[in-house]
């Protein structure tokens, strides 16, 4: 067993010679390497795969053994510094490689056919093994320093996944954004941990605890420093999980292909904010009031989450939002002490949230073949609607996805929200309040999402789509600028038919099919299987391929049955409790979980209520009147109702403003920040020339002008200077005589 635990530091190095190669190819040999593009993504695929089977191999180790190893060798030695370098694999690692690496597969295998017809496919896929190498170096790094440099790299690889359409415009400031927003916890966390080796002066994990502890037990500390240390560590993990205030980057991150969403900014990167808190949780849980600063982030980005998902027509964007709240629910747990739901809940949660993604990543895909359909319309839940019928595979696994994550049993978020909602009322009676009545917030907006995409009927959505109207033909592609028109005269449907029928690619090639500009083909995959999804060419939409389908259907089973394993039935078979003994003893917790199931029975009937009837109320509100664009105003009339409003329709149209207008957050920090930075630029650089500069510059050129001023009086004649001479130590003389008197 050691044996193999010693070979566990290929988890992180085994992603990673695919971008390499890629990159030396494309440098060396692009067009070999291009012609080759799809055999990289298999080679992807595999290496991730035996990276998951190692993990699931170390992982029933420790289920067995309940066993932590860490190994780390010398990096750099000098007299007053020591760094090691190494791996530590206990059960927070095995539970994150398992969770990067089997949604990380999925992705893989999804992003075949949905990036297949982009022009920056082998650049995606060297992205995203680079991530998966920076994301497994963080999971399973043994000191501080060495989380700190694989935390920069997943940084790069989110910028570079965001911007990765970089030429829109759209797309590059929400790179920017995501980029500059993480910098700032960032900063916090390298001070956090700087301040932490002054301590105790050291990096690793094992004796960076044990000797604080010691310290905290003698009373050798300034508890103030410690206090402010553990904040700025925190920092770190607010802004990468999205936490408030640092929580305005995530929405705009949607500007990224969807796959991104799914793997980076859902289940993994946006986790990792919650395992570098888990990690150092035996740190804050002996300082004083942080875990209360923990829990109360939380529970505020748990409301702010909800509240801003209400009102939000994009669908990413909607489900963007709910991440951030299902995070503070995470966050929450965590400063509650928690250790064990917060952990369950970000296994469900994660596996529930990528089915989601990938799901209106079907939608979109769907949307964006439609002839004449504008890319920024496919998105737009809005003018959406009607999709059962046509899509009923992405339809129906996406409820599933929308179940969970309201919290239905049995499937999986249930289980793990409902431990959270019950320990809540221990810790704190005003936090169990939002918590609560937040879960039935998610129930309404989820519903919300699900009603406006998929139900109703297809009506004036597509009216224009006959071709018998003269209307401009919109570029779909994913790739270049939006918006771009292509006249109706240069194209035909049936040119678009003949390369649906004729032009499936093969293994080997490089070619890549274009309709005038960079309208959007409609071929299929190299792997496409007949009748595995309706492949019929429309102007309607029609389902997705098998390559996006298949890692939908692996995420149902996921999401039906990985909730089972959290279930406290007794000590002896429940399996998430054994899995992490090691993590809840160094926690000081009692690992005995056994559950009272009648009293289970009543906290989840009460549970189950709140979110039925924000279920309920969805359905009340956007059920009789979202199939139409008619309809529609009847939705807006709901928050807002015209010239005549009444006191409660002023509410109602303040809530409405609050969650489109994502709280005026966004707004704030333009304001004041970026404008308030940029007057704060300007003004220096006004003090930097004119005062700093300007007193040496003014001392100079007072100089030459007298220089000058001299140098015309002067004439030769020692006279006239006797003459000058006596004249200025007469008036000097005179001035003496008169202030002395």
């Amino acid at each position: 067993m050691e044996q193999t635990y010693q070979y566990a530091w290929i988890i992180p190095f085994l992603p990673l010679p695919v971008p390499m190669l890629i990159g030396v190819g494309l440098l060396l040999f692009p067009t070999a390497t291009k012609s080759l593009r799809r055999m990289w993504a298999f080679q992807s695929i595999l290496l991730l795969s035996i990276v998951m089977i190692f993990s699931m191999n170390l992982s029933i180790q420790q289920i067995n053994s309940s066993s932590v190893y860490q190994y780390v060798w010398s990096w750099i030695i000098n007299n007053d510094l020591s760094l090691e370098f190494g791996y530590l694999i206990d059960p927070l690692t095995s539970i994150m490689s398992i969770l990067i690496t089997t949604v990380g597969i999925l992705v893989l295998i999804y992003s075949d056919n949905y990036m297949s017809h982009d022009h920056g496919y082998l650049r995606f896929f060297a992205y995203m093994s680079f991530f998966s190498t920076s994301m497994l170096g963080l999971v399973t790094s043994s000191n501080l320093i060495q989380i700190y440099i694989f935390w920069e790299l997943v940084g790069v690889c989110s910028y570079l996944l965001i911007g990765f359409w970089f030429t829109r415009p759209v797309a590059a400031k929400a790179c920017q954004k995501a980029f500059v927003t993480n910098r700032v916890g960032d900063f916090g966390l390298l001070l956090g941990i700087l301040g932490f080796y002054w301590i105790t002066g050291s990096f690793e994990f094992r004796d960076l605890f044990q000797i604080f502890n010691n310290l905290i037990s003698n009373n050798e500390v300034n508890f103030v420093f410690v206090t402010l240390c553990a904040v700025l560590l925190f920092a770190g993990a607010i802004a990468k999980s999205a936490q408030f205030p640092l929580h305005v980057w995530l929405p705009d991150a949607m500007e990224g292909p969807t796959p991104i969403s799914a793997l980076i900014h859902a289940a993994t990167m946006v986790a990792a904010g919650i395992f570098l808190v888990a990690r150092l949780m035996p740190l804050f849980i002996v300082i004083p009031h942080i875990m209360n600063f923990i829990s109360l982030i939380g529970i505020i980005t748990v409301f702010l989450g909800a509240t801003l998902a209400l009102a939000q027509k994009d669908i990413k964007r909607g489900l963007a939002y709910s991440t951030m709240s299902q995070l503070g629910y995470m966050m929450l747990a965590l400063g509650m002490g928690s250790y064990r739901s917060a952990l369950f809940h970000l296994i469900t949660h994660a596996y529930s949230k990528a089915l989601l993604f990938l799901g209106s990543g079907s939608v979109i895909h769907s949307m964006e073949t439609l002839v004449g359909y504008c890319p920024k319309k496919s998105q737009n839940m809005v003018l959406m609607g009607g999709l059962t019928k046509h899509i009923p595979i992405t339809k129906n696994s996406f409820l599933l996805g929308t179940l969970s994550l309201c919290g239905i049993p049995p499937l999986a978020c249930f289980w793990s929200k409902d431990e959270i909602l019950n320990d809540s009322w221990l810790y704190s009676p005003s936090f169990a309040i939002i918590a609560w009545s937040t879960a039935g917030l998610t129930a309404f907006y989820m519903c919300r999402i699900y009603l406006l995409t998929f139900e109703g009927h297809l009506n004036v959505h597509f009216q224009n789509y006959s071709g018998k109207r003269n209307t401009p033909l919109y570029s779909i592609s994913l790739w270049g600028k939006e918006g771009s028109k292509i006249s109706n005269k240069n194209f035909r449907l049936g040119t678009l038919l003949k390369m649906k029928k004729n032009g499936r690619p093969s293994f080997f090639s490089n070619k890549v099919y274009k309709m005038d500009e960079n309208v959007r083909n409609l071929i299929q995959p190299f792997l496409s299987i007949p009748n595995f999804g309706n492949t019929k060419t429309s102007l309607y939409p029609y389902e997705s391929d098998n390559t996006m389908l298949f890692p939908i259907l692996i995420l149902i089973l996921f999401t039906l049955f990985v909730g089972f394993l959290g279930i406290p039935f007794n000590q002896d078979v429940d399996i998430l409790t054994k899995w992490l003994t090691p993590s809840i003893n160094l926690l000081h917790k009692n690992s005995n979980n056994s559950i009272d199931w009648y009293e289970f029975c009543n906290d989840a009937v009460f549970s189950v209520s709140i979110a039925s009837f924000g279920i309920f109320i969805a359905f009340f509100l956007y059920k009789p009147v979202y199939s139409s664009f008619q309809n529609l105003d009847l939705i807006n009339s709901f928050v807002k109702m015209g010239p005549k409003r009444n006191f409660s329709d002023k509410i109602k149209n303040a809530i409405y403003d609050w969650s489109y207008n994502r709280g005026y957050i966004d707004a704030f920090y333009g304001t004041f920040l970026t404008v308030g930075m940029r007057k704060l630029a300007e003004f220096t650089h006004f003090f930097d020339r004119r005062i700093i500069d300007g007193i040496p510059n003014g001392v100079g050129l007072m100089s030459f002008f007298v220089a000058e001023v001299i140098k015309s009086v002067g004439g030769g004649r020692i006279s006239s200077y006797l003459f000058f001479y006596f004249s200025y130590v007469s008036i000097f003389l005179l001035i003496y005589y008169f202030l002395n008197f």
